[in-house]
Order: C-alpha cells, then structure tokens, then sequence
C-alpha cells in the first residue's frame, strides 16, 4: 500500500509542477495557489492513520494508547498544543521524538532504529506517515505552545541561541535567511522569524508535502536540511537543539492558525 500511495503522489506531483515550469516568466503567487489545490499529503495522512491504529513491534500493540499531552489516544488538538514537556519523561517534546517514545514504550520498537535511521526510510519513514496524520487533525485550530514550565523556558532559549548561532563553512545561521522580510529563494518565500508572524508562517506551515521531489517532510527533516545547507554538522534526529528551534518558532508563532500539512515547492 505504501509504495502505491508514493507512486500517486509522485504522479500528482508531476502534474503539479509540470505547468509552471513551461511558462517563460514564473508567476509565484499564482504557483503557490496552484500548489495549495489539493495536497498530496493526504496520502501520507491516510497511512499514518492506519500506521496508528495497526498492531505493529515486538508488543503487537498499536498506538491508540499514545498519549501526546492531552490524553491517552487524544489526536484532535494535539500537534498545535507541542513542543510541550511531558512529566512522563520529564523532557520537552516535539511530535516526532513523542511519537518515537510512545513506538517504544508501547510497541516496543527501539528508539535507536529510529534515531539512526534514514528520512523517509524504515520506521523513521513511519514516523513520518504518523506525524501526516497527527497534523491534520490540529489543521485549522490555533497555535497553543506552553512555555510556562521552566525547561520550555530552557529550550526556548536554547532556540533562540541556536538561530542566531553562525557556524558551517558559510558562516550561516538559521537568521541568516529568516531574519529580514520579503526574501525568497527561487519559488519559496523565506518567513521573517524574527517576527511572530513570520514565525507563525515557518511553523505552521511545515510539515508539508514537497512537489520538486514528490516527498513528505516533517519539521525535524526539514531542520536537518536547514543544517546541512549551511554546511555544517548534521543534527541528530530528534535532539535537542532540533526540538528547541521547533519550541523557539512555536512558541514565538503562539496564537496563529495551523495550517498543517503544507504543500511546498
């Protein structure tokens, strides 16, 4: 089922794509309205959904257990509610590293697999399909981070730090695209993220389905491109300086409406 759903995106996203690239002079806005018609991501939606509710792992146990913050099994709401520290573990969160504790603790698939895995390869591609679905059922409600809890504040700084942190053989830091307004690299607008508005658009528009190579990416996938573009040390799947920028952009875009999954370039 899996590699039929990726066969029909890539086909959609071709379709997508293919008239824009024909004319001579590309019209964005108008390729950005295209690209929000219809979202190929509903295809990774409707795996993650069968992904949660299948018995899978060492356990033979599903994840309709899963608690990610407002209850055991409680889906609707979740994702615009995290990063958010969880007594349980008493760590801060974001969805992925959540969804990979609950794979764990319920299922009994390691951690390990996961963190040393490949995007969109094995379990981590799972988790991927999981995250599709977990996002759509907070589409359309109202980014609601709570920084109160003093290691929120901690990774909300650490964030903070880490986006203004310049390292690489470019000397780049995460401001060094996000921190002015109107800027774009080809087709894609760079959100000011600086600014809570900005910082609303970054984050609530990620994860998103991918047209220019018919993939979907979560936001620790697309934090780790971010890294890897500046040409510096890859971050760690779900670690911590991955989880405090998502708590830094979340918590700074608090009150904006969730527009997950997006639909990119």
């Amino acid at each position: 089922m899996k590699k039929q759903l990726k066969a029909i995106a890539l086909g959609v996203g071709v379709a997508l794509a293919a008239p824009v690239f024909a004319q001579e002079e590309l019209n964005f806005d108008a390729y950005r309205e295209m690209l929000a018609d219809g979202n190929p991501a509903e295809l990774y939606e409707m795996e993650g959904e069968e992904l949660w509710r299948t018995a899978r792992g060492p356990k033979n146990a599903t994840l309709e257990q899963c608690d990610l913050g407002l209850g055991a099994g409680v889906v609707a709401g979740a994702a615009a509610q995290l990063p958010r520290f969880f007594k349980d573990t008493g760590k801060v969160q974001d969805l992925e590293s959540r969804l990979m504790h609950c794979m764990e603790t319920l299922q009994g698939i390691p951690s390990e697999e996961i963190v040393k895995g490949r995007f969109l390869q094995g379990e981590r591609g799972k988790v991927a399909a999981l995250v599709a679905y977990v996002v759509t059922q907070s589409k359309g409600e109202k980014i609601a981070v709570d920084l109160s809890h003093p290691k929120m504040k901690e990774m909300y700084e650490l964030g903070e730090k880490a986006f203004y942190y310049r390292t690489g053989a470019m000397d780049f830091s995460c401001a060094s695209c996000h921190s002015q307004d109107d800027k774009r690299i080809r087709a894609t607008q760079l959100p000011n993220i600086t600014k809570p508005e900005g910082a609303a658009a970054g984050w609530s528009s990620w994860p998103a389905y991918r047209v220019s190579n018919s993939q979907f990416w979560t936001m620790q996938h697309r934090l780790w491109d971010c890294f890897r573009q500046q040409r510096t040390a890859e971050p760690i799947f779900a670690s911590d300086v991955t989880i405090a920028l998502s708590v830094f952009m979340a918590g700074k875009g608090n009150g904006a409406q969730a527009q997950w999954p997006g639909v990119k370039r």
